[in-house]
């Protein structure tokens, strides 16, 4: 293989709301910390250990105009992107390094649903809610003589 690759994949929850910075040229940059969670038995003692990980979240432009308004703390979001070191220089002109994951690519996993009735799917069975909640289809528009072989 001669290519190389820096490619990172994270499912997380947010740590704290997207932070948005607007730049004149109406470009705009999204920042969240995200943490990640391992859990594994430590085999000498027996015990749950639990340790977690904070990632520095990059979006950019319309991406970061979504994760602004339907992210909040604590939701679970999955992220895929790079890993970008940037390097500044600090107001005691000390050289300061941050790395962030720039995203390319992500998908809710919170169902916003669940989350502000505080039940489960479950918990709404009812036929009423189900079935109001389910779109509507025009089943005149559907063709079904299509050639596409699947």
């Amino acid at each position: 293989m001669s290519g190389t690759l820096n490619k990172v994949m994270l499912i997380g929850h947010l740590g704290d709301e997207v932070k948005m910075h607007y730049f004149d040229d109406k470009n705009c940059v999204g920042r969240f910390p995200l943490a990640t969670n391992e859990t594994y038995i430590n085999r000498q003692t027996n015990e749950r250990v639990s340790n977690t990980e904070w990632h520095n979240i990059v979006v950019r432009n319309k991406a970061a105009e979504i994760c602004e308004k339907y992210l909040s703390k604590g939701d679970k979001v999955y992220i895929e992107g790079r890993i970008k070191t940037r390097k500044w220089t600090d107001d005691k002109g000390m050289e300061r390094y941050s790395t962030e994951i720039q995203c390319t690519d992500f998908t809710f996993l919170t169902n916003k649903n669940e989350q502000q009735t505080g039940g489960s799917p479950s918990s709404q069975n009812t036929p009423n809610s189900s079935e109001a909640s389910k779109p509507s289809i025009d089943t005149s528009l559907i063709d079904d003589n299509d050639d596409l072989p699947f």
